[in-house]
């Protein structure tokens, strides 16, 4: 199995911290963003990772980086999006690194606090299909909400009004090789984006979705306030730890 990084995008809600960077490569407490779902990936057993990265700071990510030896790797594959077409766009960017295996998707500002490895593994197992994982929080709104029935998600629906529950999709994704020719298939939103949300309720439509309610803390880090804390409870865990 594989890891896609999405760490493309401008960071306009950043602004001015990312006039002259990427988004990804600000620090989240001690560390570059971008470390933080590398060594997700690693963590879960998964060592063939693909970065996909875009905007006039891109050549950043290998002066950082490099081959990726840092974090055990031998090699990081790098490719580049143009503009800003979504996150649906970005990933399916990635389907010749897939080659018809199965991926493990994480949003590039996204810092966690537990292992998704018993995730990872249970979907390898899973025989199609994709699983995305889910987590409580106070603001759901400002997210994709999935109203779950039992063990199953009946739908996803981008930042509601009216949240049906409070499980946010948080940025980390499974998926099978179809995930391809469901982005190909897409249309863009009203924001003119390929929205992975789509890409999400098509395989629950047809019942191949699964998921798992993250364990620990988890954030995202797209604004000022969300990386303050992700920055806070980086560090509370090193003091703690």
């Amino acid at each position: 199995m594989k890891g896609v990084i999405l760490a493309g995008g401008l960071g306009k809600r950043l602004e001015p911290l990312t006039r002259i960077t990427n988004k990804h490569l600000l620090p989240v407490y001690d560390k570059p963003m971008i470390y933080y779902p590398i060594e997700t990936l690693v963590d879960a057993g998964i060592k063939d990772i693909l970065i996909v990265t875009g905007g006039n700071h891109a050549g950043e990510f290998l002066h950082l980086l490099g081959n990726g030896r840092e974090f055990g790797l031998k090699h990081i594959n790098y490719t580049y999006q143009k503009g800003e077409g979504g996150i649906a766009e970005a990933l399916g960017l990635a389907e010749h690194f897939a080659d018809n295996d199965k991926i493990v998707v994480i949003l590039g500002d996204n810092i966690i606090e537990s292992s998704i490895k018993k995730y990872a593994d249970d979907f390898l197992k899973q025989p199609k299909g994709a699983k995305i994982l889910l987590k409580e929080v106070d603001d759901p709104e400002r997210f994709g909400v999935a109203e779950v029935k039992g063990n199953k998600i009946l739908n996803i629906i981008e930042k509601p009004k009216k949240p049906k529950s409070k499980y946010a999709v948080t940025g980390i994704y499974m998926f099978d090789s179809r995930v391809f020719d469901i982005i190909k298939a897409l249309k863009p939103s009203d924001r003119g984006e390929l929205e992975i949300t789509d890409v999400n309720n098509d395989y629950i439509s047809i019942g191949e979705m699964t998921f798992d309610v993250l364990d620990g803390y988890w954030t995202d880090c797209g604004t000022h306030e969300s990386l303050l804390n992700a920055g806070n409870l980086i560090a509370k865990l090193a003091y703690s730890g």
